[in-house]
């Protein structure tokens, strides 16, 4: 019995720390312009929240393995047909660029499933529509 409560000591702690990893990982490459929370100050904004973001890459790929390979794929080679959010995020921030040199696949592999299992946090009511949903929505762009 002792052992058992040790090992799932000894995992719950590994577990933790790959998390804080990856919730450090993410403030040193990615919380530059990407917010874990809402803004107060819209105007100062350079990206969306990744609580948006989050919510627009679950809709898309419900599956985290999906999730996570798409947005690995996305932030080294960004493009307006891979993107999943409103066209109008485009238009307000621009397309999001390359992060090649900035950030290593195995680090986006971990910010990814950590934001999947993390973001957006429940009771998060986006503000948007999603691609397809709406009149006048074609395809549409943005991160």
């Amino acid at each position: 019995m002792k052992f058992t409560t040790v090992l799932l000591s000894i995992y719950s702690m590994a577990t933790l720390s790959l998390a804080n990893g990856a919730s450090s990982l993410f403030d040193a490459k990615c919380s530059m312009c990407h917010s874990k929370t809402r803004p107060t100050d819209m105007k100062s904004v350079i990206a969306p929240a990744i609580s948006g973001v989050m919510r627009h890459v679950k809709m898309s790929y419900p599956s985290k393995d999906k999730a996570v390979e798409f947005m690995v794929d996305y932030v080294l080679n960004p493009s307006k047909d891979k993107a999943i959010c409103m066209p109008q995020k485009i238009d307000r921030f621009g397309l999001m660029p390359s992060q090649k040199g900035n950030v290593t696949k195995e680090e986006l592999e971990s910010i990814a499933s950590w934001l999947y299992d993390n973001y957006p946090p429940k009771g998060f009511r986006g503000g948007g529509m999603h691609k397809g949903q709406g009149k006048g929505m074609g395809k549409s762009q943005g991160f």
